[in-house]
């Protein structure tokens, strides 16, 4: 018999999900055939696993130790595979802006990917996972049933905030209030062009997938098309650009960079949406720059080096 108490970072969840990440190498079969002859109990009750987990929940598994070692075996096999990215406390790749028992936000580097593309990368999510691991604030034992995660996406050469769930808790909470817009994410960016007045714009986008690009239009061209809503202020205007604050009302896949080019302001660097080739400006001016919650707290991201250059390049204009 193996017994368990649920975690902090395993409460919120189904019972099916934590026993599906428990015993990784089990067919799903198997484990309802378990839960339908108490071979897996939830506090001493038959379960069906669309129980919610709670804080010291007890999990008490009815089968010989073989069985327990050959399906849960795979969970530790696939941590040992993982080959996350040593880190060291004093040299972050990442800056930390915020972190609580439940949220760590970091001013994520132009050229990091938020989440892996490609099996083999190593992405915002593993760095965070490493730092977790190396301050203690997590085991690799939780790693068998719980994975801090990144909450809010940002494009490989967007730099500034991200968020990550450090509990299962604070990812779902997260995650909610991004999409119900009760935390409200601003942008800093340099386009071409002037911009003199602030301005709300609307459009539908469209996601072409083979060009892994976006096509902005006044109206719906697909079933799929989004509709989305981006406003701007700016903040200082230079001869031939124009720094802007933006909010992201909605957030869709490449809508500040596709919705700025729609109106004749490409974001500068952003060749893939039509900005013109600047050699004294190098890489794509766009950094997610500060959130506002609900309760008037915010979290800044300062801007990096190459953003802070570009500004004053074109002071000297």
């Amino acid at each position: 018999m193996r017994e368990f108490w649920i975690q902090k970072n395993e409460a919120g969840q189904r019972f099916d999900k934590y026993l599906k990440k428990l015993l990784c190498g089990a067919p799903s079969g198997f484990i309802y055939k378990m839960l339908r002859r108490k071979n897996i109990v939830l506090n001493e009750k038959k379960a069906d696993g669309t129980e919610k987990l709670q804080i010291n929940d007890n999990v008490k598994l009815y089968f010989s130790e073989e069985t327990y070692q050959k399906f849960s075996q795979a969970a530790k096999e696939k941590i040992f595979r993982e080959n996350l990215p040593e880190v060291s406390l004093s040299h972050l790749p990442f800056q930390i802006l915020y972190e609580d028992e439940a949220i760590l936000v970091i001013n994520k580097p132009a050229g990091m990917l938020s989440q892996k593309a490609e099996a083999t990368d190593v992405s915002a999510n593993e760095y965070i996972v490493s730092y977790l691991l190396e301050s203690e604030k997590l085991s690799r034992k939780e790693l068998h049933t719980f994975r801090p995660s990144v909450c809010n996406r940002l494009d490989r050469n967007t730099s500034g905030i991200l968020i990550a769930g450090k509990t299962l808790q604070g990812l779902q909470e997260m995650s909610a209030a991004l999409k119900e817009r009760s935390v409200l994410k601003y942008y800093r960016c340099l386009v071409e062009g002037r911009l003199a007045e602030a301005c709300q714009i609307n459009g539908y986008l469209h996601k072409d997938w083979m060009k892994n690009r976006v096509f902005i239009s006044d109206s719906p061209m697909t079933k799929d098309d989004k509709k989305i809503e981006t406003g701007y202020r700016p903040i200082r205007v230079f001869p031939d650009a124009t720094l802007l604050e933006v909010n992201l009302i909605t957030g869709r896949t490449h809508q500040i960079r596709a919705h700025l080019s729609s109106i004749g302001h490409p974001v500068i660097g952003d060749f893939k949406y039509g900005a013109s080739r600047r050699k004294n400006i190098p890489g794509m001016q766009l950094h997610a720059y500060r959130l506002r919650f609900s309760d008037g707290r915010e979290i800044t991201a300062p801007l990096p080096k190459k953003f802070e250059k570009a500004i004053h390049f074109l002071e000297k204009e």
